[in-house]
């Protein structure tokens, strides 16, 4: 028994030395995400950035913050921990990039019950990986161990962004916008990183385990189909930005879905006309849809359906905008056209298939 006047933080639950060595398995993921504006090192008590050294003249910066929410129960149920950092990038710099601002630095918020050094780099991996992919630098971030509020093998992790456009290239360019103009969507990699707690809710109530065969993909578990990674936009949409000049708005589907999305980019008199034939969701969400009795209307305002951002552009310009993103890589669709709004902002004609 411990001596009651010699009590230590790690009597208490808190682990110096764990955190320490988690701070030396991750700075080499750090610095791994340097780029001109920031060295990648941290260690300091605040991350620098200079926007002069990153080709900025006269920069508005956008700041954007968010989670991976219930997504994370799944990372800790099935120890896959590796790419649950990209998810929280993503749900960050994909809002910094539908305004037209390039992502500059990302700052990340691990807090936990009880430190694991080798669990904690592997979620830095994904952060570190996620920064790469959208070519933002990974400049601090804050690890808390607070026993007594975490239990068990449960975590948090929050994220914070920051990007930055030139004066007067901000999106979305609603003056352009007009009847007509044709909604393209770019494909997601799955469910992304909203609707979880009902994606576990149906989990639950099939009784399958998560290392079972994924029902709907049988080359993978129930669980490694899940915890599928969100995809990051930023690259291609920065190039189509930059290189055509023809992008008008940007919407990330993310919580809300097409519904509660897709407005926050148009004016008030115009409204979104969405053919949903023209939407192939991937079989996770035909799945979810027919274990959980989910009808058409929810999985639209829970879930991207497939369609993980929604572009704007002339009529004109679809061409060459949509050229561009399939060369890097990106999935195009004629999703539908703006037109004049009358009661809601976002209407839909079809049905998705979700056999």
């Amino acid at each position: 028994m411990a001596d009651k006047n010699s009590l230590t933080y790690r009597d208490a639950g808190v682990d110096i030395d764990a955190g320490n060595e988690l701070v030396r398995r991750i700075k080499p993921l750090v610095r791994s995400t340097a780029r001109p504006g920031a060295d990648g090192e941290i260690g300091g008590f605040g991350g620098l950035f200079d926007l002069k050294a990153a080709g900025f003249t006269d920069p508005v910066l956008v700041a954007a913050n968010d989670g991976v929410g219930t997504k994370l129960k799944i990372a800790i149920e099935t120890g896959l921990h590796d790419t649950i950092g990209i998810d929280l990038v993503a749900m960050c710099v994909n809002d910094l990039v539908v305004q037209g601002a390039e992502p500059l630095f990302f700052l990340d918020y691990f807090a936990t019950g009880r430190l694991d050094p080798a669990e904690g780099e592997a979620i830095v991996k994904g952060i570190a990986e996620g920064c790469r992919m959208a070519g933002c630098a990974l400049i601090g971030g804050e690890t808390a161990e607070m026993p007594g509020v975490y239990a068990g093998k449960d975590y948090d992790l929050a994220g914070f962004a920051v990007g930055a456009a030139e004066r007067g290239r901000l999106l979305p360019r609603t003056d352009t916008l007009e009847s007509g103009d044709m909604l393209l969507g770019l494909a997601s990699s799955g469910v992304h990183s909203n609707g979880y707690s009902l994606v576990r809710r149906i989990v639950g109530t099939t009784g399958l385990a998560f290392d079972a065969a994924a029902p709907f993909d049988a080359a993978q578990s129930l669980g490694e189909a899940l915890i599928t990674p969100t995809r990051i936009y930023v690259k291609p949409l920065l190039a189509a930005i930059g290189e055509t000049g023809g992008i008008k708005a940007l919407a990330h589907i993310t919580g809300g879905g097409f519904v509660e999305n897709i407005p926050r980019a148009l004016p008030d008199h115009l409204r979104a006309d969405i053919d949903l034939f023209a939407v192939s969701p991937p079989p996770v969400f035909g799945w979810l849809s027919r274990e959980g009795g989910v009808t058409q209307a929810e999985m639209l305002r829970t879930f991207n359906c497939g369609v993980g951002m929604v572009v704007v552009v002339s009529e004109a310009d679809a061409a060459t905008v949509s050229a561009l993103l399939q060369s890097a890589g990106e999935t195009v669709v004629p999703l539908g056209r703006l037109r004049p709004r009358q009661d809601a902002a976002v209407t839909f004609n079809g049905a998705l298939d979700l056999s």
